[in-house]
């Protein structure tokens, strides 16, 4: 099953209208994205919590890293320069974390409210080899933007 964006905007807008709790929204969205795409083996948020550190966050699939520096991996990248990390062969990626050796592919979008306040990023892993397209890109982080618009930062 491949995600319908059209729906999928429209549910987590339902779902998620008028909230402002950053683990509320994530949760939800982690939730949602999971179940909207087979090529979605590990979708979910991590938060920052610091100055340059993420942790974990709601998510969906198995266990991901708890704690990643801004300095390392994919996540750390996109939560670093602010931009969507598309990532067509993790191997490939210098200094990728590997929280789980089952995955290839990944995306991820870095999550910032209206007030321009990174509240973390959005992490989305395949088992597949070049699962994500741009579209897949920015599509998510169209809805994200929605979502977090007015959302309280964390820290």
């Amino acid at each position: 099953m491949r995600v319908n964006y059209s729906d999928l905007s429209n549910t987590v807008l339902a779902l998620t209208s008028g909230e402002t709790d950053v683990i509320s929204l994530m949760a939800t969205i982690a939730c949602e994205v999971h179940h909207s795409d087979d090529r979605f083996d590990w979708t979910g948020f991590y938060r920052v919590v610091a100055p340059a550190l993420l942790k974990i966050g709601p998510y969906q699939g198995g266990h991901g890293c708890l704690v990643i520096p801004f300095t390392r991996g994919v996540c750390g990248a996109a939560a670093r320069t602010r931009e969507v990390q598309l990532v067509a062969d993790v191997d490939a990626f210098e200094g990728h974390i590997a929280c789980s050796t089952t995955t290839k592919s990944e995306v991820v979008i870095p999550v910032v409210n209206g007030n321009g306040d990174l509240l973390g990023v959005f992490d989305i892993d395949s088992n597949q080899p070049k699962a994500f397209t741009q579209e897949d890109a920015d599509k998510l982080s169209a809805i994200l933007a929605d979502a977090f618009r007015d959302a309280s930062a964390v820290f």
